[in-house]
């Protein structure tokens, strides 16, 4: 049997900085606050906490003084800073570039529909950190919706501004960009900008010629990871035979009893070397 892992699977170069820079901070000086989870996958947190990493709430870290926290590719809203800053706190930020472009267009896009009577609207995964972050450019103010028929909270009378998570289905934002079109009014004023991540949209079309060229898909995924269950949804309309884990230990020999080819692949947030033992493990 041929058991092979998807050499696009893995992470995205946002996680890679925000791992790098705490592994870089850990190894100097052995531990390091991080505001949340540094990645939605608990093999690859398990293994920074060992090395040192403690995994605080925005509770926690109103406690915490003259001391150096991580903030992860997610981002932060201004909140955030705010309390850092009044706290001698000395905050480590490794938001991704992607992300950080994204806040400051939504600030601005805030401050014009603030003029205007308008609204920001955001489509994306409500309480999820980087929308967290991202509404906190819109004090709090930004519309949340999650799918591409909620359309309800949207004032159509109102000039919208619309953006999306950067890990959001590009195909999904589209419908929902065509849904609010339907319902505008004439000239209505509506603007929807592109801010779904390329790796992200362009892993969908990559995972479609693995997911093919298998007989089996193990998708590897942490729970709480948005992408992985997009990718894994997406990977199991093209093979029926795909299997959601979030480690080793959740394998059944039966899914691949009587196959030719298995394949391993994986969200954004999805470590390597965790693939490695998958494979190692169906050996």
């Amino acid at each position: 049997m041929i058991i092979k892992i998807d050499d696009n699977a893995g992470y995205c170069f946002g996680v890679v900085k925000a791992i790098g820079v705490a592994e870089e901070q850990l190894d100097k000086e052995g531990s390091l606050y991080c505001l949340g989870d540094i990645v939605h996958n608990s093999a690859e947190v398990e293994r920074l906490k060992q090395k040192g990493l403690v995994v605080i709430d925005h509770q926690q870290l109103l406690s915490l003084r003259q001391c150096k926290v991580l903030i992860r590719a997610h981002g932060e809203p201004p909140s955030t800073y705010s309390v850092a800053k009044s706290q001698g706190i000395e905050l480590i930020d490794a938001t991704c570039p992607i992300v950080l472009a994204l806040q400051g267009r939504i600030r601005q896009g805030y401050e014009a529909m603030k003029q205007v009577a308008g609204q920001v609207v955001i489509f994306g995964k409500p309480g999820h950190a980087e929308v967290v972050g991202l509404n906190g450019q819109c004090n709090g103010e930004a519309i949340i919706v999650s799918h591409a028929d909620e359309l309800q909270p949207i004032d159509f009378s109102r000039p919208i501004r619309l953006y999306s998570q950067t890990t959001k289905s590009r195909d999904e934002y589209q419908q929902l960009i065509a849904n609010i079109q339907a319902a505008l009014p004439p000239q209505a004023d509506f603007v929807a900008y592109d801010t779904v991540c390329n790796r992200v949209a362009n892993r969908a079309k990559q995972l479609e010629a693995f997911a093919h060229s298998v007989d089996v898909l193990i998708f590897v995924a942490g729970a709480n990871s948005s992408n992985g269950r997009y990718l894994y949804e997406y990977c199991r309309q093209v093979q029926p035979h795909t299997h959601l884990i979030s480690n080793a230990d959740q394998l059944d020999p039966q899914w691949w009893a009587n196959a030719q080819s298995v394949g391993i692949s994986g969200a954004t947030s999805t470590p390597r070397w965790l693939m490695e033992q998958v494979k190692n493990n169906i050996l």
